[in-house]
């Protein structure tokens, strides 16, 4: 049987379908409207079908003519501070569209569905690192956005006999080790990727935005996982389900927290230059610290990270900027 992608031309997305095609799966097919993804990121075997996720007919006629059993659902808009600017467009994008993706899987005989969650349905946790069964409580527009599908996919399985996983990202860095993918998007708001972005001379500075959160320098903490630990995730979350396994909602981080400016203070060292920092007032919509409670995912399906080590993850994110740098150049 063939898993759908969507948005599997994006940043995350990309990932998912390089390990799925590492791990043997005979067919991979992507559904892409390729606003923030790129043809180019996906090898020549799989299937792109050009359309938007809320499109039913052509989700039914995708999944009917591959015969797909399992859905891993990326396609969103993910920016918190554009989430707090647009909130309708953030409901439209990762609430209404996943309510139609939904039901146009169920009814075309989708049995799976991997769900692509965030951290940020905890809000400002007061428990940290943040246990899965800690009340969600979002504190923008993103987090309830990915919330309500969260809920959705809940009662749709318990309705009509799905099973699925949500997993809740913390924050996604780096890129494929072998240099396949990596964050292409040229306007992305992910530190790591501007940080790069600024070393490389493609930003004249970076910006930190907030220097007076509760934490240890000031700057806001996260926990930073790197791209393909996150895709390899949810292959063990496919086989888990496909092999009968229930329904659950894990975290995927590593269990421990960098602040912004030690972040930088890395992709200086790594990069070896020193760029221009702009410290500003903090953003709308941001948590002052955030980290995983990593252990359930590990116990669960097993899953062993293979990249926890924030300068390795620096290289590769430098590695893929410049060689986006170069592809972008001829």
């Amino acid at each position: 049987m063939a898993v759908l992608v969507t948005g599997g031309a994006g940043y995350i997305g990309s990932h998912m379908v390089l390990a799925l095609i590492d791990a043997g799966h005979d067919e991979v097919v992507v559904i892409d409207d390729l606003s923030t993804g790129f043809d180019w990121a996906l090898p020549p075997e799989v299937t792109l079908v050009r359309g938007d996720v809320a499109d039913q007919a052509l989700v039914a006629e995708t999944i009917r003519t591959h015969k797909i059993d399992a859905l891993a659902h990326f396609a969103a808009k993910i920016v918190v501070p554009d989430s707090v600017s647009d909130p309708l467009g953030y409901y439209l994008a990762n609430t209404v569209k996943s309510r139609a993706l939904i039901e146009a899987a169920i009814g075309a005989g989708v049995r799976h569905v991997i769900f692509s969650s965030t951290a940020a349905v905890y809000g400002e946790p007061a428990v940290v690192p943040v246990p899965e069964d800690l009340t969600p409580n979002p504190i923008n527009p993103y987090g309830r956005s990915k919330l309500m599908t969260e809920w959705m996919l809940e009662d749709a399985a318990r309705a009509h006999g799905i099973s699925y996983v949500v997993l809740r990202y913390f924050n996604v860095a780096g890129a494929d080790p072998r240099g396949r993918s990596g964050q292409s998007t040229p306007n992305a708001t992910h530190l790591i990727k501007v940080a790069t972005q600024a070393a490389l001379g493609k930003r004249s500075h970076l910006e930190v935005f907030g220097t007076d959160y509760p934490t240890p320098d000031g700057s806001c903490l996260r926990d930073y996982i790197q791209v393909s630990d996150l895709a390899a995730a949810h292959l063990v979350a496919l086989n888990h389900l496909r092999g009968g396994g229930a329904s659950m909602t894990l975290n995927c981080g590593y269990g421990r927290g960098y602040s912004v400016l030690e972040v930088i203070d890395v992709v200086k060292s790594v990069s070896g230059v020193d760029f221009p920092v702009k410290l500003s007032p903090r953003r709308a919509g941001d948590p002052s610290r955030i980290v995983a409670g990593a252990d359930r995912i590990r116990a669960e399906l097993g899953w062993v990270p293979q990249h926890d080590d924030l300068r390795g993850i620096v290289t590769q994110a430098l590695a893929w900027e410049e060689a986006l740098g170069r592809r972008n150049r001829v």
